[in-house]
């Protein structure tokens, strides 16, 4: 969960960092703003940061940073938190750092959504077919003991009713089986962006 809320957040913080730096914020005002945003884990972890250096129980904000990178699990919020410690730390110019990083990291999402689209390839069709036709063709199944006369039936040997309603009722439930397994396999590979 942590993964994907990182994933979903990483490019708008990125982008709101950039912001506010290029406006004059100096970097620690910054992540404060992002602490107070709504960019969840990331509002999070920052504010964590902040309130531990503000009441006085850190070592320090390259210290607390460091912390934070053995939590990312995604690779986009490592290289912000090393663009942020670098800068602390050596001075280099992080608004074209964040500029490069916010642009690959729209370069990836771009990307991902692309082999999103791709991945679902015949998904909905497939499953819109199954959800329309299967019910037609098992009514049909179902309804024909009843439109056949008896000599018809017994000539195409039928079996009998209660056989034909049980696979009636054996085939929607199948149905509505693999239309959530369909739905299944396309939720699951949802990028999350």
């Amino acid at each position: 969960m942590r993964k994907l809320d990182e994933a979903r957040e990483l490019l708008y913080v990125i982008r709101s960092l950039d912001v506010l730096m290029s406006s004059g914020v100096g970097l620690e005002e910054a992540l404060f703003t992002i602490g107070r945003g709504g960019y969840g884990v990331i509002s999070e972890d920052f504010a964590e940061v902040m309130e531990k250096l503000n009441k006085g129980k850190s070592r320090g904000l390259p210290a607390e940073i460091q912390g934070l990178k053995k939590r990312a699990e995604t690779d986009g919020y490592t290289r912000l938190l090393n663009t942020v410690y670098t800068n602390i730390t050596q001075n280099t110019d992080i608004l074209e750092t964040l500029k490069k990083l916010g642009n690959r990291l729209e370069e990836e999402r771009t990307t991902s959504m692309k082999d999103y689209q791709e991945a679902l390839g015949s998904l909905p069709e497939t499953l819109l077919s199954l959800g329309m036709i299967s019910p037609i063709i098992l009514s049909v199944l179902g309804v024909l003991p009843q439109i056949l006369d008896q000599d018809l039936s017994a000539f195409l040997s039928l079996p009998d009713t209660a056989i034909i309603n049980a696979i009636v009722n054996g085939g929607l439930v199948f149905t509505l089986i693999a239309m959530a397994g369909i739905g299944y396999k396309a939720h699951s590979k949802d990028p999350g962006l």
